[in-house]
């Protein structure tokens, strides 16, 4: 008789740290976005699942100011997203931003926003992620920057609707 590794997968757990070498090992660029030249912002707030005391999945949040349509708000900015390459395709990604978007909820945003590569943003959609409209600026070292990737927001709260006209993250992205 066998028996199903995944049956009882782990739970999404908050982590005190983070460490993308647990996942990537020493790989360069493993978010696939170092060609923009973008700063980021470390998250502060880390969740993860672990498997055979290794680290398989992360997700991060941190609150930034953003204005959107002329209405300035705190959003819980998701970030950091990681599977290991060799467990993808068995959901923790999934999963993992949902344990996240769930503590997200306790941090008083009314949104989640997150910037990803056009080739992932097919996975937020299935999530529930909507893709913001227009260009969206964000703050760099020299000064403010149109974002080059995708832009999608999340409601935490039932019945939220994100505003229509430009956005302006007044932070690094994250």
């Amino acid at each position: 008789m066998s028996v199903d590794r995944y049956a009882a997968a782990p739970a999404v757990v908050r982590l005190e740290s983070y460490e993308q070498s647990e996942i990537f090992g020493d790989t360069v660029d493993p978010f696939g976005v170092a060609e923009w030249g973008l700063v980021w912002r470390l998250k502060e707030h880390h969740f993860g699942i672990r498997e055979d005391d290794r680290l398989v999945a992360h997700a991060g949040l941190l609150v930034l100011p953003l204005s959107a349509g002329g209405i300035r708000m705190d959003v819980a900015g998701l970030g950091g997203v990681a599977v290991a390459p060799d467990q993808r395709g068995r959901g923790l990604a999934a999963r993992v931003v949902s344990g996240a978007l769930e503590h997200a909820r306790t941090l008083g945003p009314e949104f989640a926003l997150l910037f990803c590569r056009p080739d992932v943003a097919g996975l937020y959609a299935r999530l529930g992620w909507r893709e913001v409209a227009g260009e969206v600026e964000v703050e760099q070292p020299d000064g403010p920057a149109g974002m080059p990737l995708r832009t999608m927001w999340f409601p935490l709260r039932e019945g939220s609707r994100w505003p229509e006209g430009p956005v302006r993250l007044h932070s690094r992205p994250m």
